[in-house]
């Protein structure tokens, strides 16, 4: 039996406190892994709840331009799986309370191999996988692996899931990603969807915790839609702050500050 799911009791804190759960997303080897672990120290450190490392991949099909590069980047560097597990590993040991995801294709996992990759991400402490091409209907091949190593496989909702909805939140573990735009990742100045609307529908379905995603760009669009919801994921927005660091040619270290000031302004924390 294993022990209750970190993603769980960080909500259910967070959730007693009157809190919202804010959760950055960088793609783990951007610029390289080394990078990456000084990156998520500190926006562990600048407030961070829960850390989504996006594996990248050559054919990111979900992803924007954005996204995309960063992906292009950390292959480059010849990040993999394996440093990837690696990674998380030790910052799993150096901050057990943090609960940590990967945002990955099945592609992935299935060349890994399924029982091999779930071993590895439990031995790594992995909390949960995002898997965008893995939908409800597909999930049997894999829901049993993932359950016998403790790992939840985190479901996304979309404005237009439709009647697909109502069973989506019944089955979710963990949280509901809710993404809150139509089309791929990326920042976004405005929304066309009725959050009230979209979140009510959700929240008559199940009372899992519900985080909004996609296309977040500021502090203040942060702040407007988290009112709705019980947290919400940001990347894009944070993928550019990085390219634009690497870009001025700023060492691993001076990187990671500047991610570290701008969760700072995400989580009203203070960057030290």
């Amino acid at each position: 039996m294993h022990q209750d799911n970190k993603i769980d009791i960080t909500f259910r804190n967070l959730r007693a406190a009157g809190k919202k759960v804010f959760i950055p997303f960088i793609t783990a080897g951007d610029p390289d892994i080394e990078a990456t672990y000084l990156i998520a120290k500190e926006m562990i450190r600048n407030g961070a709840d829960l850390i989504e490392f996006g594996v990248p991949y050559s054919d990111p099909s979900m992803d924007g331009p954005v996204i995309m590069r960063a992906d292009k980047r950390a292959l480059e560097s010849g990040t993999r799986i394996q440093n990837i597990f690696d990674l998380v590993e030790k910052l799993s040991t150096e901050h057990p309370e943090t609960p940590f995801l990967l945002l990955l294709y099945y592609n992935s996992v299935f060349v890994y191999g399924l029982e091999k990759f779930f071993e590895a991400a439990e031995k790594a402490g992995i909390c949960g996988l995002i898997i965008p091409d893995l939908p409800l209907e597909e999930r049997s091949e894999a829901q049993p692996t993932a359950d016998a190593h403790g790992i939840y496989l985190i479901s996304m909702v979309t404005p237009t899931s439709g009647e697909r909805a109502e069973q989506i939140c019944k089955t979710a573990r963990g949280f509901l990603y809710c993404v809150t735009s139509l089309g791929v990742t990326g920042a976004r100045k405005s929304y066309e969807i009725s959050f009230t609307e979209y979140f009510d529908k959700l929240n008559a379905f199940s009372s899992i915790p519900k985080c909004a995603g996609f296309g977040i760009s500021d502090p203040e669009q942060k702040r407007r839609i988290e009112k709705f919801c019980d947290g919400t994921i940001v990347g894009s927005a944070i993928v550019r702050r990085i390219e634009e660091c690497i870009a001025a040619d700023m060492s691993h270290a001076d990187i990671a500050k500047q991610i570290g000031i701008q969760v700072s302004g995400f989580t009203g924390g203070k960057a030290l």
